[in-house]
């Protein structure tokens, strides 16, 4: 049977509880939470090329919480309970030296958020300097991540809390 296929690009999220449905992404500074509920076996990712904007007070994160809202509403609507969710989180690189910090702020927002939430972060991948390739499975919570810098050499630095059963990440 051929897997189910579908790429998420900025601003972008996909929902289902196929099992053989895998959502992709390329990430640079951008982020994605990779989340899903294990017994109703529905997840999904999103893609955010900002969590943040600027306002005239400071720094709104009003981006960031609606796309993540928005994501754990759909997931809610195909039968999943907010209190059962679980995450991974990925991106937030410095893609071109002495620019913007904006993929430490986007990092920094998804672990804030998902500890204000009480959704449990099983394991994140963020920061470095090199982009980023996602495969989420959202029935399941598997994760394959590919990291790639301009020599075209294979690493990862994943910080993972202990995971059970099937949520693993891998290296493709």
């Amino acid at each position: 049977m051929t897997a189910l296929r579908i790429h998420i690009t900025q601003g972008e999220q996909a929902v289902g509880s196929d099992p053989d449905l895998v959502i992709t992404t390329l990430l640079g500074s951008c982020v994605s939470c990779c989340l899903w509920d294990p017994v109703a076996g529905v997840g999904g990712m999103n893609h955010m090329l900002l969590t943040t904007s600027a306002a005239e007070s400071g720094v709104c994160n009003l981006v960031g919480i609606n796309a993540m809202e928005l994501l754990i509403n759909e997931i809610l609507k195909k039968g999943g309970h907010r209190d059962r969710l679980r995450a991974k989180a990925f991106g937030g690189a410095q893609m071109v030296s002495g620019l913007s910090e904006i993929g430490k702020q986007n990092s920094a927002f998804i672990l804030t958020f998902l500890e204000k939430e009480g959704i449990t972060c099983e394991g994140h991948s963020l920061g470095g300097e090199t982009a980023r390739h996602l495969m989420f499975w959202p029935a399941t919570g598997r994760v394959m991540q590919k990291i790639r810098g301009d020599d075209l050499q294979e690493s990862v630095s994943l910080v993972q809390a202990p995971v059970s059963g099937g949520n693993e990440l891998e290296l493709f």
